[in-house]
């Protein structure tokens, strides 16, 4: 797999005990957040379009399918209240 430019950066809140859980299960299977959170989201990418991620490809071109929408447009910072 080749490696992705990272030059974006989400900012996300979650409840300070199931942010220690996560890194503690990062930690056992010897890999960062980051990386488990990229792999997490590459994976809800290919569910949402049906197809394998591409990482050069423009996000606009990705089809629409059923569902929720992004709310957000592609580079802005997402936020959700409420949810963690």
């Amino acid at each position: 797999m080749t490696v992705e430019a990272r030059t974006a950066r989400l900012t996300i809140l979650i409840d300070p005990r199931k942010k220690a859980l996560f890194e503690r299960l990062c930690a056992e299977e010897d890999a960062t957040s980051s990386q488990v959170v990229r792999r997490l989201i590459r994976r809800y990418i290919e569910e949402r379009t049906g197809r394998p991620w591409v990482p050069r490809e423009d996000v606009r071109s990705a089809p629409r399918g059923g569902g929720r929408r992004a709310s957000a447009a592609s580079g802005s910072r997402l936020t959700s209240r409420g949810r963690s």
